[in-house]
């Protein structure tokens, strides 16, 4: 059993974040977030596969203009990802922002700091501390120590500017592409401070690798009980982050939304196209949220046994295949029927209409 760290909570829009919350999921929009209409569309998209949280990167004062279209019509809370410029995140707070991204020590003078902290404050607008190991300020990135130290460092310099100003409305995150990097970051932040900690290894790549190194680093910090909130950063399209970030969380039994899907490795006895059957049963269901395990097996002769603890399953035979329930055989399919005959017995158990 995985025992969490113990961090305070803050809650952006209607999802907490910290304390004894479930570890929540996020993506980010790759939109053009002036486009009212597309971005509303991939926020539906990413809301329908799960996700909880959506960033979006506001470059300019027509796209902060346009987050209050954007507020009104958004299915899940939304966070304006800026950088530098103060003025387009007193726009944003001021359309409806449920959280900002900005680091409070890169937007220039003082004042600006604080303007944009009581604007937060006076709206319940949390603030996200972003430190990427690849941008780091000057100060620290000359410094003669290992990256993530440099990058603790940073991070609690602006969290003593927030905190100078009486704001703990705050999470934080330390990325780095490199895994161990990003790994260390987040354990020694974890030691020195309670707050939410946003966790996730950047520029982590295509979904390979990206996969790969992801579930490598939050893996290995989730399983210590450390992180509050996730984003699979994958050169992808937006929703496979939130189908990643579920996968690794189910995984660790931190999170049971969806379907647990498994599959055998193909062998000499596989006599069906067991790699694209799996991957169409799998993309069919992947937005199924129902507490079950669905398995496809290679061949008839071990698969029903070696699955039997699945709730449904299909096992491949030549140009057919066997749906199975806890190890029964109870239909003998055409290899073209199988994926719909599959469906159609779920949802008639759980009196479900397609």
């Amino acid at each position: 059993m995985i025992i969490r760290r113990k961090s305070k909570q803050i809650s952006i829009g209607n999802v907490k974040i910290g304390g004894d919350a479930p570890i929540s999921v996020q993506s980010m929009c790759n939109t053009d977030t002036r486009d009212v209409s597309a971005t509303l569309d991939q926020i539906g998209e990413l809301a329908a596969a799960g996700c909880e949280i959506v960033r979006l990167a506001v470059l300019n004062k027509d796209a902060a203009a346009a987050i209050k279209d954007i507020v009104k019509k958004s299915p899940v809370p939304l966070v304006a990802d800026i950088h530098f410029d103060y003025r387009l995140a007193l726009t944003c707070i001021e359309n409806g922002i449920h959280a900002l991204r900005i680091n409070p020590g890169n937007i220039g003078k003082k004042e600006h700091t604080i303007k944009v902290v009581e604007a937060a404050k006076s709206h319940n607008v949390p603030i996200r501390i972003g430190i990427n190991g690849g941008s780091l300020e000057k100060e620290f990135e000359q410094m003669d120590l290992p990256l993530h130290e440099k990058m603790v460092k940073s991070a609690l310099r602006h969290i003593e500017i927030l905190e100078d100003l009486n704001f703990y409305d705050t999470k934080i995150s330390l990325k780095s592409s490199d895994v161990l990097t990003t790994i260390e970051a987040y354990r020694s932040i974890a030691k020195i401070v309670d707050y939410p900690l946003h966790l996730g290894v950047t520029e982590a790549g295509t979904l390979k690798m990206g996969l790969i190194k992801s579930s490598v680093g939050l893996g290995t910090l989730l399983s210590e009980g450390i992180g509050d909130t996730i984003r699979v950063s994958l050169t992808e399209k937006p929703v496979e982050e939130v189908h990643a970030g579920y996968g690794i969380l189910k995984s660790l039994g931190l999170r049971k939304r969806g379907i647990n899907f498994i599959s055998c490795p193909t062998c000499g006895r596989t006599q069906i196209d067991l790699i694209g059957l799996a991957k169409k049963v799998e993309e069919r269901f992947q937005n199924l949220d129902l507490p079950i395990t669905i398995a496809v097996m290679g061949c008839p002769v071990n698969g029903p046994g070696e699955a039997k603890h699945a709730d449904f399953g299909i096992a491949g035979a030549i140009k057919e295949g066997y749906i199975f329930k806890k190890g029964e055989i109870i239909a003998r399919v055409p290899e073209a029927d199988l994926i719909n005959s599959l469906e159609n017995i779920i949802m008639e158990s759980y009196s479900l209409v397609k």
